[in-house]
């Protein structure tokens, strides 16, 4: 027995010994992963914008984002969609007005701080607050948020939460003994996190009266226009989803079944891509907010490269419909591998020494489904594929043409396991040797 107990002891440190490597390399990876995906940028003071405009007659929405920022479609598409359609004042609030950063690199200098919202209302709760996923929720530096939240809500503002902003809510205590929805990869999760919540699996979104909370990522977009459907009418929500390309308002989209660990694609690419490409995403005066966010999610929940906004000069730009954004590099001073340029924006010179630009929108289409085509010609199709399940996009129209899988990424931990082994057998060999 005392034999047999020290066999197993010894193929079990074998076992350990070949799996350590690739395994520390892969969490190393993948915690770098999710990190760049939401680092800060520099500090850098807000510039002067514009005064906004703001019409009393109209309703007031407002879409918040926290002092660690928040997630690039879940922020962006509500913007836009609110802002296309002409009914709203709309703006992006914080508890200040310094940058803050969206996922993949593209910092937001806010509209205006909580204290400039609430003066420019005259100290009236606005209509409606978007209240995206936040990396902070839950912990004490997103306090301002809730805080400011339950106010909000205590005066009876409508709130909408996209994807894991449904958290934030929670957070907050806004959803007890409340249905409420989440992505799918934090449905469960969020069940064990906040059981007050009533937590609902396979709907886009639920519809609470004055609060609504929507599924994963591009759930967001079937939410915005439900609201925008029930302030301001349906031929109002219509225009508005044929403004952005939608083609799914008003018809059943399949949701995702909740899960609770990502595909093998999104391991292999978080934990196995140890040189990710970096890409540099040029933001052009008056880009549409859709596109943006579109190739800076699709890129980052691919988990396959890292993302920077880049602009010709490093200044600030403005959006189609007026967002204030501060790239993090003067495009020729960047050191970049790939050049990506959103919407229309044509012939952009190459920088010196620089990658030549790629037009993420070279074709008709959804932002998304565009840009996920081209992650499937640029990466590989089953990145592509999952990364259109992160962001819950359609897929009828999206084209999937490109390698099948990240074979390079995947050929690291077998190379790795293979070494061990070799390893190991060397050892115990000479083990033997010496013994004998």
């Amino acid at each position: 027995m005392r034999i047999l107990l020290r066999r197993s002891a010894i193929v079990l440190a074998a076992v350990v010994a070949v799996l350590l490597i690739p395994g520390v390399g892969a969490t190393v990876s993948a915690l770098a992963t999710f990190r760049a995906l939401n680092a800060p940028g520099p500090q850098r003071a807000a510039p002067t914008t514009p005064p906004l405009p703001h019409d009393p007659a109209k309703p007031t929405a407002v879409v918040v984002v926290g002092n660690a920022g928040a997630v690039v479609s879940d922020t962006l598409a509500p913007y836009e969609i609110l802002a296309a359609t002409g009914r709203f004042n709309v703006y992006t609030v914080a508890p200040d007005r310094a940058p803050k950063p969206l996922t993949g690199g593209l910092d937001l200098v806010p509209d205006l701080s909580f204290a400039d919202l609430a003066t420019r209302l005259g100290g009236a709760a606005p209509d409606l607050v978007v209240v995206p996923a936040m990396p902070d929720t839950g912990e004490a530096t997103n306090e301002p948020v809730t805080t400011w939240l339950r106010a909000q809500a205590a005066r009876g503002t409508r709130l909408l939460s996209v994807c894991n902003g449904a958290g934030v809510l929670a957070s907050a205590g806004l959803l007890d003994g409340r249905p409420a929805t989440t992505h799918w990869l934090k449905l469960e999760s969020y069940a064990d996190d906040y059981p007050a919540v009533h937590w609902q699996r396979g709907k886009r979104y639920v519809d609470d009266g004055n609060v609504v909370t929507t599924a994963g990522i591009l759930s967001g977009i079937d939410g915005t226009l439900h609201l925008v459907e029930r302030l301001a009418g349906p031929a109002v929500a219509a225009d508005a989803a044929k403004a952005i390309g939608w083609r799914h308002y008003g018809t059943p989209v399949p949701v995702t079944t909740p899960a609770a660990m990502p595909d093998a694609v999104a391991i292999v690419n978080a934990g196995f891509r140890w040189n990710p490409a970096e890409i540099g995403v040029l933001v052009p005066d008056g880009a549409g907010e859709i596109e943006l966010a579109s190739v800076f999610d699709t890129q980052g929940q691919s988990l396959s490269s890292r993302t920077v906004a880049v602009s010709t000069d490093g200044g600030a730009v403005r959006s189609r419909h007026g967002l204030t954004f501060l790239p993090r590099a003067k495009l020729a001073d960047a050191d970049l591998d790939r050049l990506l340029v959103p919407g229309a924006t044509r012939g952009v010179p190459t920088p010196p020494g620089g990658p030549a630009p790629e037009y993420a929108h070279d074709r008709p289409g959804f932002a998304y489904g565009v840009a996920v085509s081209g992650l499937a010609r640029d990466t590989d199709v089953a990145t592509a594929r999952w990364t259109a399940k992160a962001l819950e996009l359609p897929t009828d129209d999206v084209v999937f043409d490109g390698p099948a899988w990240p074979w390079w990424p995947t050929a690291t931990p077998v190379a790795l396991i293979l070494l061990g082994i070799g390893v190991v057998v060397v050892l115990r060999r000479r083990r033997q040797g010496a013994q004998g």
